[in-house]
């Protein structure tokens, strides 16, 4: 058994519990499948299968090629990311906790066999069952309760309410094509932290434009070159102008979930009698 933590998916709010769990000393290993699509990806440490490191409020993930190298990169006081969409590092390493953060409204293939301790955000797990503890993912008074049995809310399909706006915040791809960044009027590359006003281009998806929904804060915009398909989200826009600042930290929801994944795990170590946190 290796004692360390794996979380399956490093998109924005699974940096929220990734940030929380590595400062409160867990060793953490990621695994992203080969193209992720962040929205929010500059809060997203998923951006390393691109980039090969990337760093969100000052915890630093390093992409490697094998699982023989996460050592070294733990070492180093970063966080190893290794694309597996299969499960293959978590058979490897029998860890001692599984987390699963890849937030795709249904269970890709999480089995509470996996480790000691699972853990899964939102709908499409049933606690008890699928995974020892759920996390609600849904905005409201729920949002980050440990569920021991039973399953989280459904998903809607409506974004939550920010501002007064719920579904005109996100916005989907108008057609097939890669999307490619476009200049304001003063010049200035329109990307993630800009400015926008309902009916301005904010992208390009092959030759169709993409309107902005709202006037607010461009908080989400996917990755410039990757391929998207007609309805995928590809962009969030927050009607808080005072939220330009925080366009590159973890959210608020991000945070309230990652407090309910950390609770989950401890409680659960002192439950089952499982050692499950070395200091680095």
């Amino acid at each position: 058994m290796t004692n360390c933590v794996i979380v399956r998916g490093a998109g924005d709010l699974a940096t929220g519990t990734i940030v929380r769990l590595v400062n409160s000393g867990f060793r953490v290993l990621l695994t992203e499948c080969a193209q992720p699509s962040a929205i929010r990806r500059r809060a997203a440490l998923s951006e390393a299968v691109y980039d090969g490191v990337t760093t969100v409020e000052g915890v630093t993930c390093r992409k490697i090629d094998a699982l023989d190298q996460m050592e070294h990169v733990w070492q180093n006081g970063e966080v190893p990311l290794i694309v597996d969409e299969t499960g293959e590092s978590i058979r490897k390493l029998n860890p001692t906790v599984v987390v699963d953060a890849i937030l795709a409204k249904r269970n890709l293939g999480t089995t509470r066999d996996m480790a000691c301790i699972t853990v899964a955000l939102g709908p499409g797990f049933t606690a008890g069952e699928d995974v020892d503890a759920v996390i609600e993912t849904m905005r409201g008074h729920s949002l980050g309760r440990i569920l021991y049995t039973g399953a989280a809310i459904p998903n809607t399909g409506v974004p939550g309410v920010i501002g007064g706006y719920a579904k005109e915040r996100v916005i989907h791809a108008p057609a097939d094509g890669a999307l490619t960044l476009v200049t304001d009027a003063q010049g200035q590359t329109v990307d993630i932290g800009s400015v926008v006003h309902k009916d301005d281009v904010i992208a390009m998806v092959g030759e169709t434009p993409v309107y902005a929904t709202l006037d607010g804060v461009l908080r989400g915009l996917i990755r410039p070159g990757y391929a998207v398909t007609k309805g995928l989200k590809i962009a969030d826009i927050d009607p808080r102008m005072e939220q330009k600042d925080n366009c590159d930290t973890i959210s608020d929801k991000a945070r309230n979930i990652a407090g309910g994944v950390l609770e989950a795990i401890l409680h659960l170590s002192m439950q089952k009698g499982v050692r499950c946190l070395d200091l680095l």
